[in-house]
């Protein structure tokens, strides 16, 4: 059967894999993070230890983002990632363990959570990186990326849903669990994969000369610098908002565990409408103005609902925002991936991970300060003002870049 347009990517097998072995365990993987929020602030009830768990669990990201994706670009991206997701499981039953038998603290947790960030930094450039390769023809590059924003973003909106839930009914414990059990799915579908990956020629230079060429290839692609730059702009500036939503829960709503679980399910759904907005692009978009446009839409969008008391008008004004943060996510990404040389995409991809998700716990980390000496309210606005400078500022650089690869383009026809 001929799937549509929307959906071709799905037509590889090993892409059908992947896609179905991580929507699962993704669902797990939100879960936890719910969970493990929620259990910080109602240990501590402060907004600072919340920002400073979210800090801990991805400034690993930051500073060994770089180093993982030369290491990818060295090894083999298969083995990486097998290797990556089964110590995320391990990492999920000794947490389990630990909240189980009842014997946790924050340290614990926080330790935990450092141990994670670790983890995922070289499990991001790795997943990334192996995305050309299960669809093998890199037109459908595009279709794949939105596909898989497609499906983290559902597993947003379910595995929040479900852990609201379990949290109500049955605690964090259960959470963490599920999470265990769920990566069950995603390493089973990688060994069923059929991968013909190229031989990497051996390397014999150091891996620190590999990262530096990553920086230097980065630097003199205009656009995959500027939109990288801008990905670290927002993830400091705008992104980490999500992590007081513990805070307005039971601070601004005056709710339990349930709004809590609101606020990240409809934060999904809006992420799913740009996930699948992304799908439906036609053909050489102009990615560079769209990511623009989605960063400003954002920001927009948490001006607006940073002192809305109203439940209902506050979860639909963040689900337009968070339909434009995942749109900007998406669209930083394939413009990446489909600029890229092959031989520099582990490399390349590191620097966008370290971008998105490396900057953004230094942003966690100041908004729960600033939350904490002044209003979680405040410290949103500020964020939404912030966001929105930044966006405009970036619009005539964008600009040239447009105009600059415009001006390339017949000469790569005639090559």
């Amino acid at each position: 059967m001929k799937l549509p347009s929307s959906l071709r990517a799905l037509n590889y097998y090993n892409f059908r894999l992947y896609f179905f072995g991580q929507a699962i365990s993704l669902i797990g993987t939100w879960m936890q993070r719910i969970a493990v929020s929620w259990l910080v602030y109602d240990l501590t009830h402060s907004a600072f230890i919340l920002g400073l768990t979210g800090f801990v669990g991805q400034i690993p990201m930051l500073i060994l983002s770089p180093y993982a994706g030369a290491y990818v670009d060295r090894h083999s991206r298969y083995r990486t990632l097998l290797a990556t997701q089964i110590a995320s499981m391990i990492q999920a039953g000794l947490l389990a363990l630990m909240v189980l038998t009842g014997h946790y603290n924050i340290t614990g947790i926080i330790a935990l959570s450092f141990l994670l960030g670790i983890i995922n930094a070289f499990d991001m450039p790795s997943r990334q990186s192996l995305m050309i390769v299960l669809v093998q023809n890199r037109k459908d590059l595009p279709n794949a990326i939105a596909l898989n924003s497609s499906m983290v973003t559902l597993a947003r909106l379910i595995g929040p849903a479900a852990a609201g839930i379990l949290l109500s009914s049955f605690g964090e414990g259960v959470c963490f669990l599920f999470n265990f059990l769920s990566f069950l799915a995603v390493l089973v579908s990688l060994l069923l994969m059929k991968l013909n990956i190229p031989e990497r020629k051996k390397h014999i230079e150091p891996i620190w000369q590999n990262l530096q060429e990553g920086f230097v290839y980065i630097r003199h692609h205009r656009g995959i610098s500027s939109a990288i730059a801008l990905m670290a702009l927002s993830s400091l500036i705008v992104m980490p908002y999500s992590n007081l939503f513990p805070v307005y829960a039971q601070t601004v709503f005056k709710g339990n565990v349930s709004t809590f679980a609101w606020l990240n399910s409809i934060s999904g759904l809006g992420a799913l409408f740009g996930a699948v907005y992304m799908t439906t692009l036609k053909k050489n978009p102009n990615l560079l103005r769209l990511i623009v446009l989605s960063s400003m839409l954002l920001s927009i969008s948490l001006m607006l609902f940073s002192y809305t008391s109203h439940l209902s008008m506050a979860l639909f004004i963040i689900m337009i925002g968070e339909a434009g943060m995942l749109t900007q996510i998406a669209g930083t990404n394939t413009y990446i991936q489909t600029s890229v040389e092959e031989r520099m995409r582990g490399r390349v991809i590191s620097y966008y991970v370290m971008a998105f998700q490396g900057i953004q716990p230094i942003g966690i980390l100041l908004t729960g300060w600033l939350a904490h000496v002044s209003s979680a309210p405040l410290t949103v606005f500020l964020e939404g003002i912030m966001g929105l400078i930044v966006s405009i500022l970036f619009i005539p650089a964008l600009r040239r870049v447009r105009r600059m690869e415009a001006k390339m383009a017949p000469a790569t026809k005639q090559i």
